[in-house]
């Protein structure tokens, strides 16, 4: 963008502060121009570097442009610097001025001192002014047949810079096969290097349309070709030799000879001091020999040295750079490093990510032989002052725990960690002890036997305390204070935030119940009662699940709680096989930093179905009315058939009798709802209490609005209802995972969505509904700040009079949903 005007900036000693200092400058300046006095080219660089200094920091000095270039006669390159740096800046976002540039330009392209004619054709191609590349042909042409080096590598990049500014004109010139000459035969290294970028990028741009592309670009990787830079590759400089050696990895050697003489000609590139270079090679020999199984588990102990090296030596950055490579390949040959597993232990000084790495690449190569080892040295960790590393070396002990056979030191340390009372590492621990119990039940009487003495109290994190609830409920017949403990965390229900921990509190005394039973009957009574009257949908629905199982039959209900387990074996990997081959397919880029392929971070963010702008003449529809209707049919069909999907209430049978001294086996006969709430206290009596009176308002099952007309009213009725509401963090949660669960919900209330979009924290949404007497229309806005919990709420309506009836219908749909519109 252009530099701001000097008015947008507040002055400053270094800055003018208004019009009269750059009328000063450009004075000097003009002072300047002409004179051949002595001590004038140091004059010029004072004011060339007040010029640039102003520029540089965003004050307008366009108007000294002329002045500057009547000043580039010299013969001084620090001066053509600071002037080609300026006209560079001002040049692209005024091609008036850019004219003014040219003739100086190509008169210093053909200047007597090679560095400025490289100067000045750098200069002349970066102005980037479409109208004036018929200026750059001859200079371009001048430029990779000059003498010196330096231009013709100066020329090189330019005709890459000629091509994105005018395609056509740059392969009229004939440009790409003057390249391909230069790349062949000249003497200069980086020469070559920079023709044969540009032409990998010109021919990789133009392939997609010109089969002459195609064959220029598949000639790029021919054995000559291959052969001729590799043998000279010594002379590249790192860069380039990345280059080469990432141009080489496409090629496809005919036979194994062929194989082992790319390996024997890079096989000191292994030694390179620059990581770039040897992560480049590694790359081309893990590539060239993935058909040569044993070869290619040589490869894996041929480059475990220089990877290693690198790690300890050079800056942090590098140091995650090439463990992240590590990692990639302990995950493929994990035995390969199980014996250098200490060049993985972490660093006092290093920073937090380098040593989260570290942590990864622990547990990636522990097995029987080093596995007390590192514990050992990852329970220091869990003792240090840095909280998160003492949680991820935590997290290291259970993932090594987990993939052992032999546990039982690991079980000991974790059941030490939990006697440090630090609440982080409490909680970090406790979720590892719940997945170990899954795995190795065997230890749950170890476990158990400390767990019990942890106070819910104490805990606070929601998975810990998640964890802690569903070993309560699990193990209860080992603890003796569980059905205890469970009480006291459903009294402090309300107090509960989290809706993780309030599900897994319901299962939890469900399970406690089954085993415990005339202990845990108040508990389970309250827990019920306060499930099916939590604002969260998916405690509530576990709630009335639950409670309507108990209707149906107590034995099923408990083998559906209850059901008979068998420890987990393997649990479930975070990325699957495929997407780690697709990582190492892309070695040596940035996938492996990111852990993820690569178009899973360059793709350009998915658009929402719907967009919406300020004005609703511009308001993109989501769907049209004929999809509306299906949807709405596919509502109907499902009410339909809810009564199939839970068990209703009027199913009774006999009642039998039943006091406080009861059994499971007593209670397993199927109870009718009074006796159900009677026994749990739960007073809710859900099959006998009066329906719900119907609302004043009926809504058309189907209404149909085109978006033609929905515009149309909206810009002519009135707003009847305007209301602001507050909004739940359950809402919130709601919507910033997905915006489909709530366009779903409106319709099943006969309240259609007909656009809606945006971005956390702002959310539209454009409702419409018809009355089923006249289908006169409703019509809402809805605004939602998820930051602030907030939505705004307008309506305006056919008929004024039914305005605040609909706003009730409006506003209770939204607090079924989770969002709260007072």
């Amino acid at each position: 963008m252009a530099p701001p005007a000097q008015s947008q900036r507040s002055p400053s000693p270094s800055q003018p502060s208004g019009k009269g200092e750059v009328s000063d400058l450009k004075m000097q300046l003009r002072q300047l121009a002409g004179s051949r006095a002595p001590g004038t080219d140091d004059s010029k660089r004072d004011l060339f570097k007040k010029v640039i200094s102003y520029m540089t920091v965003g004050i307008d000095v366009s108007s000294v442009f002329s002045e500057m270039v009547m000043c580039s006669a010299t013969s001084d390159i620090v001066l053509k610097k600071m002037c080609y740096l300026y006209v560079g800046n001002y040049a692209k976002y005024n091609p008036d001025l850019a004219l003014l540039t040219i003739n100086f330009l190509q008169r210093d392209c053909k200047d007597e001192d090679p560095m400025i004619r490289g100067l000045a054709l750098r200069s002349l191609c970066s102005l980037r002014v479409p109208n004036l590349v018929e200026y750059l042909v001859g200079p371009l042409g001048a430029g990779l047949k000059d003498g010196n080096s330096y231009v013709r590598m100066v020329a090189a990049v330019g005709v890459l810079k000629l091509y994105h500014i005018s395609a056509s004109t740059c392969l009229d010139a004939d440009f790409p096969a003057l390249l391909k000459h230069l790349m062949l035969n000249d003497p200069d290294a980086q020469v070559v290097a920079n023709c044969l970028s540009a032409l990998q990028e010109i021919w990789g741009l133009e392939a997609s349309t010109s089969e002459e592309a195609v064959r220029e670009r598949e000639a790029l990787i021919s054995k000559p070709i291959i052969y001729f830079l590799l043998n000279r590759i010594k002379e590249f400089s790192e860069w380039a030799q990345c280059t080469i050696l990432e141009l080489v990895s496409k090629y496809a050697p005919p036979d194994t000879n062929e194989i082992f003489d790319i390996m024997n000609l890079l096989e000191d590139r292994l030694q390179h001091a620059n990581g770039a270079v040897v992560l480049a090679t590694i790359k081309l020999f893990l590539q060239l020999t993935l058909s040569m199984t044993d070869v290619h588990q040589q490869v894996y102990e041929r480059i475990k040295a220089p990877l290693l090296t690198l790690v300890s030596s050079g800056s942090p950055e590098q140091s995650y750079a090439v463990l992240s490579h590590l990692h990639l390949l302990v995950m493929r040959a994990p035995m390969l490093f199980a014996s250098d597993y200490k060049h993985f232990y972490c660093q006092y000084n290093e920073p937090f990510y380098v040593k989260k790495l570290k942590l990864e690449m622990l547990t990636a190569v522990a097995n029987e032989s080093n596995t007390y080892e590192i514990v050992t040295e990852l329970c220091e960790y869990a003792a240090n002052v840095d909280i998160p590393i003492a949680r991820e070396s935590i997290r290291a002990v259970g993932k090594i725990a987990l993939q052992q056979y032999d546990v039982n030191a690991i079980v000991d340390r974790l059941l030490q960690f939990l006697e440090m009372e630090k609440d982080y590492v409490t909680a970090e621990t406790l979720v590892l002890v719940k997945d170990l119990l899954r795995k190795y039940p065997q230890w749950s009487h170890d476990c158990i036997a400390v767990i019990g003495n942890i106070s819910s109290n104490n805990v606070q994190e929601p998975k810990a305390k998640a964890a802690l609830i569903w070993m309560l409920g699990e193990y209860a017949q080992d603890m003796q204070d569980a059905p205890y403990a469970l009480e006291g965390l459903i009294e402090d229900w309300e107090d509960e935030t989290s809706p993780e921990v309030r599900l897994h509190l319901l299962t939890a005394v469900m399970k406690c119940f089954f085993r415990r039973p005339p202990e845990t009957q108040k508990a389970l009574g309250a827990a019920l009662a306060a499930g099916l009257a939590d604002m969260h949908q998916d405690v509530h629905d576990r709630a009335l699940f639950y409670y309507r199982l108990l209707q149906h039959s107590v034995s099923v209900a408990n083998s559906v709680v209850n059901p008979v387990k068998q420890a987990v074996s393997v649990f479930a990997d975070t990325q699957s096989s495929e997407i780690k081959d697709r990582i190492f397919d892309e070695f040596n880029s940035l996938s492996v930093l990111y852990q993820k392929p690569s178009f899973m971070f360059t793709d350009k963010e998915h658009q929402g179905p719907y967009a919406f702008s300020e004005e609703l003449g511009h308001l993109s529809i989501g769907a049209e009315p004929a999809a509306a209707a299906a949807a709405a049919t596919d509502v109907d069909h499902i009410q339909a058939n809810d009564g199939d999907l839970l068990l209703t209430t009027t199913e009774k049978e006999e009642s039998r009798a039943y006091d406080n001294n009861y059994s499971l086996s007593q209670l397993s006969a199927q109870q009718p709802t009074s006796t159900i709430d009677d026994i749990f206290g739960l007073g809710i009596g859900l099959s006998v209490a009066p329906p719900p009176p119907p609302p004043s308002l009926q809504l058309n099952a189907k209404p149909v609005l085109d978006p033609a007309t929905f515009q149309q009213k909206w810009r002519q009725l009135p707003v009847a209802v305007s209301q602001e509401g507050s909004i739940s963090p359950q809402g919130v949660a709601a919507l910033t995972s997905s915006l489909e669960p709530l366009l779903r919900h409106m319709q099943a209330h006969h309240i259609n969505c007909i656009a809606s979009g945006g971005k956390s924290p702002n959310f539209k949404f454009f409702f419409f509904a018809q009355k089923a007497s006249d289908s006169s229309n409703f019509l809402v806005e809805c605004i939602i700040n998820s930051s602030t919990c907030k939505a705004q709420i307008k309506i305006k309506a056919d008929d004024q009079t039914a305005s605040q009836p609909f706003f009730t219908l409006f506003q209770s749909a939204l607090s079924n949903f989770g969002i709260i519109a007072s």
